[in-house]
Parts: C-alpha cells; sequence; structure tokens
C-alpha cells in the first residue's frame, strides 16, 4: 500500500491550511468500495494525490492484485464542467458529499458495468476492458443506474424517471408536473438514509418507483443578502408539526403497465427502507410518524399487494440497522431489531424472528453475505471501536467470530469470496483497506493521502456510574500545570465523538496545541453503547444531554488534576451547536464561554421526522419543545456573569436554516446577554471548501479573549 505521499515540506504550515487543502488529510483515500458478485474485481473512487480534489473510477483486480483507472472525468468532458442539475446538489448535501469529479457510480449485479454522472451527463464504463462511453440523455442525469442484467439504465431529470434501453433508446417511465419520481424526499435522505428512490427488478423488467408529492409541505425561502441581484430560493421543508410529503410507490413496467403498491400509508406514512434481489420480491419498512411502531412488508410485484413479515416497536422509537431488512437464500426475512426484556439490552438481528445475533453484540449495519454467512459491522462492550463479525446463518442458535483483531474503526464490503476490509485506529494515519480473498490477503488499495505532522494520543476512558465515554487530549509538549479546557462535542444521536480513530482527534490537537486540555463526552442519546443509552434522552434532551456532560467532565477533573475547571470553553456544530449554546446559556458557572455552530435554537423549526422521534409533535408536547428550547433560556435576565457566545452560520443553510441562529440572537441581544455572530455567506451546512477550517482561528481568538476575561 502506498500511503503518506507529500507534496513539498509542509511541517511548518499550520493545520487549519493544510487541513483546508487536504480536505483534513482524505484527498486521495479510496472511498464508495464495491466488490463484485464473483469477486474479481473491487470497484471505488479515489483522487491522485493528497492535495487533489477530483475522484476517480478506479478498478482493482483480485486475482493480479493491481489496479487499473477506468475514467479520469478531464478526458471526458468535451465542454468543459458544467454546472450540476440542482436535484444533485440537494442529493449531495444529504449525503454530505463535496468531492469533484467523478462524485458516485452505479453498478450492475455482477459488477461488469458501471454508469455514473458527471457535471449532467451520463457516461458508462465496461470494467473489464476499461471503454468509457458518454451516453445521451433527455436532460441533465442525476442518480443514474443500471438495470441488475446490465441492459438497461434508469435515471432521474428534471424530477422525472427515464429509461434507455439496450438500443439506446431513452424513454420518460415516469413523470409529472410539481412531482417529483425516482428521488428521495428531504426526510427519507436526510434522517433515514435513504437516498434512493427507485429500484430495478432483479430481471430488469420492472422498476419500484417513488412518487414524491409536495404540494401540502410548507414553503420557506433561502436568501443570501450578500446577493440581493438573485431571487431567493424556494425550498419545501416539513417542519416538527407540519404535512410531510405524500410518498406512494408504484411498480412500473417498461411496456407501460403500472402497479400501486398499497400499504397503510395513512398509519404508516414514513417509506424508512427499500430491497429487491433474487432471493424474493420487494421488501419495504414503513413507519408510523411517531416512529414508536413500524412493518416489514413483503409486495406482490403482480399486483402491489403487501403482506406483513415483522413488526418494528418500541415505546421511545424504532432505530432502523442498516442493511435490512432482506431476503436471506433460504427465503427467511432478516431484520433489525433491539432486544430489550430477560435483562439483554442489545442491538440484534432476526430471521423470520428468530434471534441469529448474540445479544451481548451492538449491531451496527449488515456488510453483506460471504460464503453462505452474514459480514457485520458491529461493537461488543467498548463503543469507541468497531469491528467485523462472521455470523452463521443457522436455522437456530446464535454465534458470531470477531474476524478484526486491532482496536479501532472497521468496515467491510463483500462480494462473492471477496471481502475488503477498512481499518483505522489511533496507531496509524488515515484507513488502510486490505483485500481479501477467503481468509488469505491479497493486497492493498493504495493510499495518497497525506500524512498528518502529528500523531494525537487522546487517553480514552468511561467514567460516572452511567459509564460515559470520554477522551482527554493534551498538548505535544505539555510539561505539567494547569490548562484551560476545551470541550470539543456533538452529543447528539447517530453520531460519537469518542472512537479510536486517530483522523477524529487531529482538529483536537491543532486545539490542544494552542494551550488547552481537549474533552470530548459521548452524552447518553448517543450510539454504540445500548439501546436504553440511545434512548434515555426520549422526551428530554437538555436535562439528560447537559447532565451528562457536565458530570463526565468533572469526573474527569478528578482524574485529570491539571484540567482546570476555572477556565472552559465549550464548541459544537449543528446538534451541537445546540449543545454549546444550551451549556453556556444554562450552566454558565461550568462554561465560561462556547461556539455554536449553525445551532437547532428552536425544535419547532427543524424537521418533523427527527425532531418527533425524540420530542414527540409539538402540538401534544408544546411544554417539551419550549423546555428544549434555546430561545426561551436566551429571553431570560442574565446574572452577573454570563457567558459570552460566539454564533457560526451559513446564510443558504437548507438542513438548519439560518433563521435558527438570527432568532437566538435576537433573543439574546433583548435580554442583554453578550454574544458574537460571524454570518457565512454562499454557505450551506457542510461549510465546506475549506471554510469551516479558515474559521478555526477565529475561534481559537474569540475563546481566548472570553477565558481570558473571566479569569
Amino acid at each position: 500500500m502506498t500511503t503518506g505521499r507529500h507534496t513539498g515540506n509542509h511541517s511548518r504550515v499550520d493545520y487549519p491550511e493544510l487541513a483546508a487543502r487536504t480536505k483534513r488529510f482524505t484527498h486521495g483515500t479510496p472511498r464508495a468500495i464495491n466488490v463484485s458478485r464473483d469477486g474479481d474485481r473491487v470497484i471505488f473512487l479515489r483522487s491522485n494525490g493528497p492535495e487533489d480534489p477530483v475522484t476517480r473510477l478506479w478498478v482493482y483486480d483480485v486475482r493480479e492484485a493491481s489496479e487499473r483507472l477506468i475514467a479520469e472525468p478531464a478526458g471526458l468532458l468535451d465542454g468543459g464542467a458544467a454546472d450540476l442539475p440542482e436535484a444533485e446538489r440537494a442529493l449531495r448535501e444529504r449525503l454530505r458529499l463535496s468531492a469533484s469529479g467523478i462524485a458516485s457510480y452505479a453498478l450492475d449485479r455482477a459488477g461488469e458495468l458501471a454508469v455514473f454522472p458527471l457535471a449532467g451527463q451520463l457516461f458508462r464504463a465496461d470494467l473489464r476492458s476499461g471503454e468509457v462511453v458518454h451516453v445521451p440523455t433527455s436532460g441533465p442525469v442525476v442518480d443514474p443506474r443500471l438495470d441488475p442484467t446490465g441492459q438497461r439504465i434508469g435515471y432521474v431529470s428534471g424530477g422525472k424517471l427515464y429509461t434507455i434501453s439496450p438500443e439506446g433508446d431513452d424513454s420518460l417511465l415516469a413523470g409529472e408536473e410539481h412531482v417529483t419520481w425516482g428521488l428521495a424526499e428531504f426526510i427519507g435522505a436526510e434522517e433515514f438514509r435513504r437516498y434512493r428512490g427507485y429500484w430495478w427488478s432483479p430481471d430488469g423488467r420492472c422498476v419500484l418507483a417513488a412518487r414524491v408529492d409536495e404540494s401540502r409541505v410548507p414553503r420557506w425561502h433561502l436568501h443570501d443578502p450578500s446577493k440581493p441581484e438573485e431571487a431567493p430560493t424556494t425550498v419545501a421543508y416539513p417542519h416538527a408539526g407540519a404535512t410531510n410529503a405524500a410518498v406512494t410507490l408504484h411498480l412500473l413496467d417498461l411496456d407501460g403497465g403500472w402497479v400501486d403498491v398499497h400499504w397503510d400509508r395513512e398509519t404508516y406514512p414514513y417509506l424508512v427502507a427499500v430491497s429487491w434481489s433474487q432471493a424474493g420480491g420487494p421488501l419495504i419498512a414503513v413507519l408510523r410518524r411517531s416512529q414508536q411502531h413500524g412493518l416489514v412488508l413483503a409486495v406482490d410485484p403482480r399486483t402491489g399487494e403487501t403482506q406483513v413479515h415483522a413488526e418494528l416497536a418500541d415505546p421511545r422509537w424504532v432505530e432502523p440497522v442498516p442493511g435490512t431488512p432482506g431476503y436471506l437464500a433460504d427465503g427467511r426475512v432478516l431484520v433489525g431489531g433491539e432486544l430489550a426484556h430477560e435483562g439483554y439490552d442489545a442491538r440484534c438481528l432476526f430471521a423470520d424472528g428468530s434471534l441469529i445475533t448474540p445479544p451481548g453484540l451492538y449491531v451496527r449495519r449488515v456488510a453483506g453475505r460471504s460464503r453462505g454467512d452474514l459480514l457485520l459491522e458491529a461493537s461488543d462492550g467498548e463503543p469507541s471501536e468497531q469491528h467485523i463479525y462472521r455470523v452463521p446463518l443457522t436455522p437456530s442458535g446464535t454465534d458470531a467470530k470477531r474476524l478484526t483483531s486491532g482496536a479501532g474503526w472497521h468496515t467491510a464490503e463483500v462480494g462473492g469470496d471477496t471481502t475488503v476490509i477498512g481499518s483505522m485506529s489511533l496507531e496509524q494515519a488515515g484507513v488502510r483497506y486490505e483485500v481479501f480473498r477467503g481468509d488469505t490477503l491479497v493486497g492493498t488499495l493504495d493510499n495518497h493521502a497525506m500524512t498528518p505532522p502529528y500523531s494525537p494520543r487522546p487517553a480514552l476512558e468511561r467514567v460516572t456510574d452511567r459509564r460515559l465515554p470520554t477522551g482527554v487530549l493534551y498538548p505535544r509538549h505539555h510539561a505539567g500545570g494547569r490548562l484551560p479546557v476545551l470541550v470539543d462535542i456533538y452529543g447528539g444521536p447517530g453520531h460519537q465523538e469518542v472512537v479510536a480513530v486517530r483522523s477524529r482527534w487531529l482538529e483536537r490537537q491543532w486545539w490542544a496545541d494552542a494551550g488547552f486540555a481537549v474533552v470530548s463526552i459521548d452524552n447518553r442519546g448517543t450510539p454504540g453503547v445500548s439501546p436504553s443509552y440511545e434512548k434515555a434522552i426520549h422526551r428530554r434532551f437538555a436535562d439528560v444531554i447537559l447532565a451528562d456532560q457536565v458530570d463526565a467532565l468533572h469526573a474527569l477533573a478528578e482524574k485529570h488534576t491539571d484540567l482546570d475547571l476555572g477556565r472552559v470553553a465549550i464548541r459544537g456544530w449543528s446538534f451541537g451547536g445546540w449543545l454549546s449554546a444550551l451549556a453556556v446559556l444554562r450552566r454558565p458557572d461550568v462554561y465560561h464561554c462556547g461556539v455554536a455552530g449553525a445551532p437547532v435554537t428552536d425544535w419547532a423549526l427543524y424537521d418533523t421526522a427527527y425532531t418527533e422521534r425524540y420530542l414527540g409533535l409539538p402540538q401534544d408536547n408544546p411544554e417539551v419543545y419550549a423546555h428544549n428550547s434555546l430561545l426561551e433560556a436566551a429571553a431570560e435576565p442574565p446574572g452577573e456573569r454570563p457567558s459570552p457566545l460566539l454564533l457560526v452560520h451559513g446564510l443558504v443553510d437548507d438542513n438548519v436554516v439560518a433563521a435558527h441562529t438570527l432568532r437566538l440572537s435576537a433573543a439574546m441581544l433583548g435580554a442583554g446577554r453578550p454574544h458574537s455572530m460571524i454570518p457565512l455567506t454562499g454557505a450551506t451546512h457542510m461549510a465546506a471548501g475549506g471554510l469551516a477550517e479558515k474559521l478555526l482561528r477565529i475561534e481559537l481568538d474569540f475563546i481566548r479573549r472570553s477565558l481570558g476575561a473571566a479569569s
């Protein structure tokens, strides 16, 4: 494996500049990895070097243990780069994807052919011969996908679903004015990680397509005031308590036939997951709006009628397992769920209702099937690590063999008897992808990412009686003595900060070297520990999360006597921005200043599926929304020594809209609370293009001045 390539001497270049140039040391790293069905090819995207943002399509030949470049973007666009279709921009925002070049691709079932969009144009690549051809289309292309047989191509353009025949005939399959076909709605992509809106039948003769009607969804208007000559952008935004998009499914025959899929959409409006494989017909997972009950339904592709295969239920909320539901080879249906009885507190897999994973295993994702067994990404007792497990699909009993040994974070992709295992740890820079044929290591995928200039060594430990995962990082040349504390957090559902991965601590080492003891805490509500740990925040975000943060900070200070709790700053983005502002407003005795990036300040302004999952409907629980809002706390008269707060927000953020920060600032101003605000012109929720890195020095200056004044 090639790794750690350098472009000149960067030893004197500060972290923010290096991180911006290298996209936080990820340029040149393989991503979007897939394995062909026969296991002969590993397909992936990668740029050519540590400062090259343009990703290309590559194939690793498993038999030859060698790589081949398949598609070079610069050689494919005769007319140069063009603007991305708006739907493609929206999809990338949902995926948090800021890559240029070939951003995504799709394969046929055998993994012999690939299609990909590039600047709105469609290309097809033969992965065996390396031939790449441009395919003419009716309009700019979004989400092109080959049918499993490799004969036809589907794509979306202008909200309409098209197909291209083997002869090259481009036909409209479904399209209506003011309705989209074949694309995931905002909620599906942003909150349920369902980024697709259509699925080919195994024989390539039919498409299962989503029809999305947003006519009743509230319209919000986003505008960047730095461009007064431009009209506002109008988006359909389903805020908490409002009407969602109407999502229906339809089976579309290529000859013009049309069958509606029937389920009780009034009771189960959320379409969470869809699968369609050779092992059986379509399977869909649907949830009630409250998300406390759901169904796994088998769809009859001839009639569209559905049959219940499994029920999903939890008094707090149902948490689907990625990679489920799906048919096993023996016809059983694989479903993810939770085991919360007889002393168990586990996230498990079931086949036709029978438990097939050990109850101590916290299953995070089904990676695929290998030699008749399941390969899983899971944790077992240590939330900062993720390992790969092999689970035999026996009719009864539970067993799992761990395949990865080194401490760290491991992922897997499977095809035939070939497995690609990606490994990250505190001991190595970047990610190492190893290719196995059976149990034999064949080789590795080259990684051209830059090696960072230092190797953080955080102390990871569990504290308090709740065993909260924490990490503490000191300056590299700390000679002892009391240090101001920077709490760097997220704290929300679905994301962990305290993980045994070096890259997650690189920016924190820069902060530490600036003179701080950097602390990260994964409070209750974050994944990886147990379902009960995750769901303790139900209906009570603020109290549980802030109490855990404060208790863990004090517990760490008892063990790490260099932590000066008389000088504590806190910073975070998105949910972490909400938590930073909450900490400063409610506990100025503990947190003496804060930086809140793109914070959700009023949960009634955030989207339906996320907010209602944890807080319920605002019309049913107004007191819950008020208690978890920052606006009421901000409007209260400040005490004698209110803690200053720096607010940062992208003005064209379509996820957490800028109104959140503007309303918080108005409330703080009205109450006489000290704060500053940085509006990011033209920025979305990602703050991409090096913007986040440029903010670091401004944040550092604010925190130093604020803590100096506090002390």
